[in-house]
């Protein structure tokens, strides 16, 4: 059926006049509201109000305007069903065949510095949402659009045969109910801030832990396959929201990314943001294998790849630098899956070139940030949900339980080793000197297996070197088994009820020891 009539009313006006000015040339008859109205008149479109149209004002402050049945009967009204053309013409309900509708800014609203619970209530969008849900209901009739990014496509299938195909219909009524079931639950989540005080209602912060959890997601692209090739695969991002942090990087080059190897990358990735000086990071199967903090970024990678040549075989790469030719030039020596950098110089691209399986992602702003989102586990029948990892430790906060107290240098290595090791799987140990990784044992059910595991794959001297373990020693032979390898210093934090002979064994041994008081389980 012909398109007669349409009903507009935008808060984001982003290309609103254009389709508008297309529909008119159309002969579209345009009904709208407010702002929208306003702006459409200024730009020579002419409109009918919504309150001529139904006959009943705007009432309440704007909060009733569109909440109409010769509206909403427009929107509902089955074409082809006699009964509802029956009613529809004894009401004097005209067909509504186009709404182009999108929503308060609620999510906005909500983050903003200094917000008012009345604020925060008045940003709920009742009119736009019952719209939208009424017009995609009835998508076999009427068309409903509520994303800027497809006003040129509906605006050329009416310009081409003066309606919509039923195929276009459905797709944009699946995207209307995605929208409005995303803007509920963030609205839902939100009004856990308020609280009733003295009969008033007031605005708090959010808790760390809201009641319910809503997530809308949208496929951003399949992958190649799951963790193993006969599962399907997938990278999703939230509904309503532009790709961010490595859901938004730029693959420059490569073939189809793997589950896998977003895991990887995503590891490494968040390893490598932890450093302020030139960095390195190199994961395999979901552990980093080599990092490095260096002042170059040649030499940091040359130090990562130093600690596990091995394991680097087939790895994935990620820096917190722009890759320079020379980094890239000792990266071509080596076969890895991927590589993903807040940029590639372009000679590095021309050296990367001649690999054509090599992936190269070039992470977006803000691609080196901590992920501060709630982090979901399945388990069957329910979802575990917790805080991400962001703490930190400050020199001035650690505490010396040794006689003997670490030199600066071993500090400074202290700190490193403990960055890293909050990425390596429990249990977790690492040896570390000059700002580099020289063994990594992780993912051990035994602690001192992990400390025997991490000496075994040093390729080099352990002798000077710092260890630092994700969690309490709870026996002494971790602590003996360090030093057997050549450790000096050890960084733990703490808390074993055999803390004091873990503590007189690195006396004995004329270690360093200090305590964190934070535990770094990544499971």
């Amino acid at each position: 059926m012909a398109v007669q009539r349409a009903l507009i009313s935008v808060f984001d006006k982003t290309g609103i006049v254009e389709l508008a000015k297309r529909l008119a040339a159309l002969r579209i008859q345009i009904l709208s509201t407010g702002g929208t109205a306003k702006l459409l008149r200024e730009a020579g479109v002419t409109v009918i109000d919504v309150a001529d149209f139904t006959g009943w004002p705007e009432m309440l402050g704007g909060r009733v305007k569109t909440l109409h049945p010769k509206v909403h009967g427009g929107l509902l009204y089955r074409r082809k069903h006699a009964e509802d053309q029956k009613q529809a013409a004894e009401h004097g309900i005209a067909p509504i065949d186009l709404v182009v509708v999108n929503l308060y800014p609620f999510e906005a609203t909500a983050a903003k510095q200094g917000l008012t619970a009345e604020e925060l209530i008045e940003n709920i969008d009742i009119g736009g949402p019952t719209m939208l849900r009424s017009a995609a209901k009835n998508f076999e009739s009427v068309t409903v659009v509520t994303d800027p990014a497809d006003y040129a496509k509906v605006a050329q299938e009416l310009e081409a045969s003066q309606e919509t195909s039923l195929a276009v219909r459905l797709e944009l009524a699946r995207k209307v109910f995605a929208t409005t079931s995303r803007y509920d639950g963030m609205i839902t989540t939100e009004l856990e801030r308020l609280s009733v005080t003295s009969g008033h209602v007031a605005l708090a912060e959010k808790p760390l832990l809201p009641e319910r959890i809503h997530i809308a997601l949208q496929k951003q692209q399949p992958l190649r396959y799951g963790e193993n090739p006969h599962q399907a695969a997938a990278l999703y991002i939230p509904s309503g929201s532009a790709p961010s942090g490595l859901a938004a990087a730029k693959q420059l080059q490569g073939r189809e990314l793997s589950y896998n190897n977003y895991v990887d990358l995503e590891a490494a990735r968040s390893l490598a943001a932890e450093f302020a000086q030139p960095a390195a990071v190199i994961v395999k199967h979901n552990n980093p294998c080599g990092t490095a903090e260096q002042e170059t970024l040649l030499g940091a990678y040359l130090k990562a790849l130093a600690s596990d040549p091995v394991s680097a075989f087939g790895g994935v790469l990620a820096f917190n630098r722009t890759v320079d030719a020379a980094t890239a030039e000792e990266v071509a020596k080596l076969f890895v899956e991927c590589i993903a950098a807040p940029g590639f110089e372009e000679k590095a691209k021309a050296i990367f070139a001649a690999k054509k399986n090599l992936r190269l992602l070039e992470l977006p702003a803000g691609g080196l940030s901590p992920e501060r989102e709630l982090q979901l586990k399945r388990i069957l029948g329910g979802m575990l949900v917790q805080q991400p990892d962001l703490g930190e430790i400050k020199e001035s906060e650690l505490k010396t339980v040794t006689k003997r107290a670490p030199t600066a240098a071993e500090m400074q290595t202290m700190l490193f080793a403990w960055k890293v090791c909050k990425h390596v799987k429990s249990n977790a140990i690492v040896f570390a000197k000059g700002g580099a990784t020289l063994g990594v044992g992780a993912g051990q059910m035994s602690r001192v297996d992990s400390v025997k595991i991490a000496a075994m794959k040093a390729q080099s001297s352990l002798t000077g070197t710092v260890v630092a373990s994700d969690a309490f020693f709870p026996f002494p032979d971790g602590v003996e088994e360090a030093a057997k390898a050549g450790a000096v210093a050890v960084i733990q934090p703490g808390g074993s009820v055999r803390d004091p002979e873990v503590i007189a064994a690195a006396d004995r041994l004329n270690m360093a020891m200090v305590f964190t008081s934070m535990r770094h389980f990544l499971h």
